[in-house]
């Protein structure tokens, strides 16, 4: 019997970092995992914090209930806004709760700290939230358990191609940052 094909949510917001939003997405795609873009403010369109504008696949409320295998919240100065918002929280607490692959990175780690998703893990950040990490890494990527951090925008590679080796194999990794003529970090 086949496997199932994967499905990921990256959740966007008004003053994203575009690369980190954008780079997994592309990234899980050659994968052939399925992604769906959800932007938080309902808008067809998020803007982000260097003012260039993309298209959501739809509203994170017409999403919100729906399973995924992964869950993505990419950093940006627009995440702090997101402390207090209950879709996103109720989001990221099921997934953690059922183990589903969650991730996060630059400053969204915070968000996750936030709710007590890395009460008793490692992870890591942007070193602007680093504090406010209860088990904080200086390292570029840090998987524990089903959940992946990563601190930013230059990460984002790194980051993106651990969570296709997470949700498929290390070969199809490989296969992919090969096809990019990525050099992964030693």
């Amino acid at each position: 019997m086949p496997s199932q094909r994967k499905h990921a949510l990256v959740i966007v917001f008004d003053g994203i970092e575009e690369i980190e939003a954008l780079t997994p997405v592309d990234i899980l795609r050659r994968a052939d995992i399925e992604v769906t873009v959800a932007s938080v403010n309902g808008q067809p369109q998020v803007t982000g914090r260097n003012q260039i504008t993309f298209a959501a696949d739809v509203a994170l409320s017409l999403v919100a209930s729906d399973s995924f295998d992964l869950v993505i919240l990419p950093g940006g100065p627009g995440v702090l806004e997101l402390l207090e918002n209950q879709a996103v929280r109720d989001i990221l607490v099921a997934q953690d709760k059922d183990a589903k692959e969650l991730a996060a990175l630059c400053a969204a780690p915070k968000i996750l700290a936030h709710h007590g998703i890395l009460d008793t893990r490692t992870a890591t950040s942007h070193r602007s939230v680093r504090d406010d990490l209860p088990n904080a890494s200086d390292n570029p990527v840090v998987v524990d358990e089903h959940i992946t951090t990563s601190q930013g925008l230059g990460t984002a590679v790194d980051f993106s191609l651990m969570l296709v080796e997470k949700l498929t194999d290390k070969a199809t990794a490989e296969q992919i940052a090969e096809s990019i003529h990525f050099n992964p970090s030693a």
